[in-house]
């Protein structure tokens, strides 16, 4: 069972692009019945494994802004990690809040997810100042969600930058993927992780995203993501309601 939902979310992970967090920690929230805080704890080191082959790849073909790259993780480390250690704080009495955020969470991510892929955004000027608060943010996000550094990052880059279409994926993907480990990282250390349930996720999202990538170039990607988006925001409401039905 594992396997093969590892194997759909990096599948749809790598026709659709959306961030991994997004779809996972909902699906073993409520697919599989984990308690929020494994969920998230999971599935950030999921994310950092499965996007690390994508990450080698737009860094061997130089499409990662280090500038920009740094800016982002001057925010965004020290906001992880306050986030990871909010949610350690945050089980021990308060499980049903989490589990309220993390579907807040969720709603938000589809929210802008379909804001991104509906609108089309223009850019003045840049505005590089307003990467390490901002980043600042999504990291505290990402640590108590495990989702919003894929959606979030590049809704900020598009906005703050003149990268490139292909420079705003690759720095976004190398973004997430340090998140992601300094998070995984600290919810492992306080046994916030489940080690089998993580290799069967991770050995499915191996294949699934090598044939995700490949099928995305012969499927019609943008009405397919934007109905992934609209499921979320279905799902994401449902632990919003759990979370508050339970408190």
């Amino acid at each position: 069972m594992a396997f093969l939902l590892g194997f759909l979310i990096a599948f749809v992970i790598g026709i659709t692009g959306v961030g991994a967090g997004s779809i996972t920690v909902p699906l073993l929230i409520l697919g599989l019945g984990l308690s929020p805080e494994i969920a998230v704890g999971t599935a950030l080191l999921f994310g950092f494994l499965v996007k690390l082959p994508a990450g080698a790849v737009y860094l061997f073909r130089r499409q990662v802004a280090g500038r920009v790259l740094g800016l982002l993780l001057l925010g965004g480390l020290p906001g992880v990690l306050l986030g990871s250690l909010l949610l350690v704080h945050l089980i021990k009495g308060a499980k049903d809040m989490v589990l309220l955020l993390v579907g807040l969470t969720v709603v938000v991510s589809a929210g802008l997810g379909l804001y991104r892929s509906l609108a089309r955004l223009t850019l003045s000027r840049e505005r590089p100042w307003l990467l390490p608060p901002a980043a600042f943010g999504i990291g505290l996000k990402v640590g108590f969600s495990s989702s919003g550094a894929g959606t979030l990052g590049s809704l900020l880059l598009l906005y703050a930058t003149r990268l490139t279409p292909q420079q705003v994926v690759g720095t976004t993907i190398l973004f997430g993927l340090v998140l992601s480990l300094v998070g995984g990282g600290v919810n492992l250390y306080f046994g916030q992780v489940d080690p089998k349930l993580l290799l069967s996720l991770s050995l499915g999202g191996i294949v699934g995203a090598s044939l995700g990538a490949l099928v995305a170039t012969r499927v019609p990607k943008q009405p397919f993501r934007v109905a992934l988006l609209l499921w979320l925001l279905f799902i994401g409401a449902q632990l919003v309601w759990r979370g508050v039905a339970h408190g």
